[in-house]
């Protein structure tokens, strides 16, 4: 119990909102508002997902938007970052970055601003009610038109500064080259906003040197892929660029086939910064702790290099310097028992 990693401060910084959701309160309120839901969101809780192809990815994504349908009200959204927080705050969080596409929102809540505006109110009261630190990340979609990313990167930088943290692009990374997305992160840069694009998760290193040379990523959303090109893990190793390892996602997605295959141990090891992420818990039924549990029970972390993954995700987070030092100096004190 001296290290209890429930109790091991740490940042998480690759969470999507709807994906965050407790499968309790999807339930309900699919029940409250008439919504149907599929029996593998119910009574075959977790689903078996794989996204070896395209068909996978659409199964994947469809009982996503499922998930995302039972959210109706103000209310609704504000209950579900309420609970994010209370849960995050379980798990040890003590900065939380997280991630949504506004557009996927806009039909229910009145549009891109006022679904960002609401989001944004609703993590503030939940970030002081539950006593941790939120920034949200506004993710375009690569499935759809790079108009629509530039429309979501000028919405970011309206926020910037207000809660509004980074940029991020998610989705199906085979579908929507990088460079048809680059002036959008210009847009996203030139504001000062973290820009974190997923890459590195279901296609190869090319992906991930698209992110870098073409996004100018800060932070790379899985980057596990890296770990198949030497070169590139030094690369993001010398430039301290840090990859968001889910590790339950990704076996749950077949990205790897087994925990032990996810590369926590080669890309840490080679000096590049990991920070730990759980990605969907509403659908790979895992969330922050367990992802810490996968380091030390399959990949051998010490205490010590537990601690180190943790401040790891807080030195590459969004976190303001006074929440920073916080956080490290309460790592520290875990480590020390």
């Amino acid at each position: 119990m001296a290290h209890d990693l429930a109790e091991l401060p740490k940042a998480h910084l690759h969470l999507h909102l709807t994906g965050a959701m407790r499968h309790s309160t999807m339930v309900e309120l699919a029940q409250t508002h008439g919504v149907s839901l599929p029996a593998a969101l119910t009574e075959e809780w977790p689903p078996q997902l794989s996204t070896a192809d395209e068909r996978g990815w659409f199964r994947f994504q469809r009982l996503y938007d499922t998930a995302r349908s039972v959210l109706r009200t103000p209310d609704d959204l504000c209950r579900l970052v309420r609970e994010i927080a209370e849960d995050e705050r379980a798990e040890g969080s003590g900065w939380l970055e997280l991630q949504a596409d506004p557009s996927g929102f806009a039909s229910m809540y009145g549009g891109i601003t006022a679904f960002t505006e609401l989001l944004l109110d609703a993590a503030a009261k939940a970030a002081r009610a539950a006593d941790i630190g939120i920034g949200i990340i506004i993710a375009a979609n690569r499935t759809r038109h790079p108009m629509d990313a530039r429309t979501l990167a000028r919405l970011a930088t309206q926020f910037a500064g207000q809660g509004v943290t980074g940029f991020g692009l998610s989705n199906d990374e085979r579908r929507g080259p990088a460079a048809d997305f680059a002036p959008a992160f210009r847009i996203a840069e030139r504001a000062g906003l973290l820009l974190v694009p997923h890459a590195g998760e279901l296609v190869g290193p090319a992906s991930v040197t698209a992110a870098l040379d073409v996004l100018h990523a800060s932070r790379l959303g899985h980057g596990v892929r890296s770990a198949e090109d030497p070169l590139l893990v030094d690369r993001l190793a010398a430039q301290s660029v840090a990859c968001e390892v889910c590790p339950s996602s990704n076996v749950s997605l077949g990205v790897a086939p087994d925990e032990a295959a996810v590369p926590v141990r080669r890309l840490f090891g080679a000096g590049v910064p990991v920070a730990l992420g759980a990605d969907d818990p509403l659908l790979f039924g895992r969330r922050l702790v367990r992802q810490y549990q996968i380091a030390r029970d399959v990949h051998g972390f010490s205490p010590a290099e537990l601690a180190e993954l943790a401040r790891m995700s807080v030195r590459c987070s969004a976190a303001p310097p006074e929440t920073r030092t916080r956080l490290l100096s309460a790592i520290d004190a875990w480590l020390a028992g």
